[in-house]
């Protein structure tokens, strides 16, 4: 008798949980629970591309040779690897945006400056304030890498 009532009500709670999709009507209003595709595929809508902006921070210059140095790449795919990827991907939005193609919407030193200095970035560049916004307020943390570090994830970044 009990194995009775167990498959009953397992059959009742089966039914009652179907897969049907559940909406209201209100005079001419309808409201849809169903997922809707999102727009994260749109890149940064409101933050313009400025490859002029130099940011805010201790590099001024930054030159990068006609090829990607392989070991540097290395070492930057390490750190990117270890601490980046937390919050960044290459090729999709996460918490920070992706950085698959970075150098055509920064400048080298934009991003350089972004790594090492996000704190005054973000409240001085108004780039950085954009992505700030268009992210949620989610903030960049500083990483306290070192120059040479920052130089090594910038020049990963360079061939993704």
């Amino acid at each position: 008798m009990k194995k009775f009532l167990f498959v009953l009500a397992l059959g009742g709670l089966m039914v009652s949980c179907g897969g049907k999709e559940k909406k209201e009507e209100k005079e001419g209003f309808e409201i849809n629970r169903k997922k809707t595709e999102s727009k994260a595929a749109e890149v940064e809508e409101g933050v313009p591309v400025d490859l002029d902006n130099k940011g805010v921070g201790p590099i001024k210059s930054v030159s990068f040779d006609d090829a990607v140095d392989a070991d540097l790449a290395a070492k930057g795919a390490q750190t990117f690897n270890t601490i980046c990827i937390a919050c960044h991907a290459l090729d999709k939005r996460m918490i920070g945006p992706a950085l698959s193609g970075v150098y055509e919407r920064r400048s080298p030193e934009w991003v350089m400056n972004m790594i090492l200095n996000p704190d005054v970035m973000l409240k001085e560049d108004p780039i950085a304030k954009a992505l700030l916004k268009e992210y949620n307020n989610a903030v960049m943390l500083n990483q306290n890498l070192s120059e040479e570090d920052a130089r090594a994830v910038a020049e990963f970044l360079r061939d993704k």
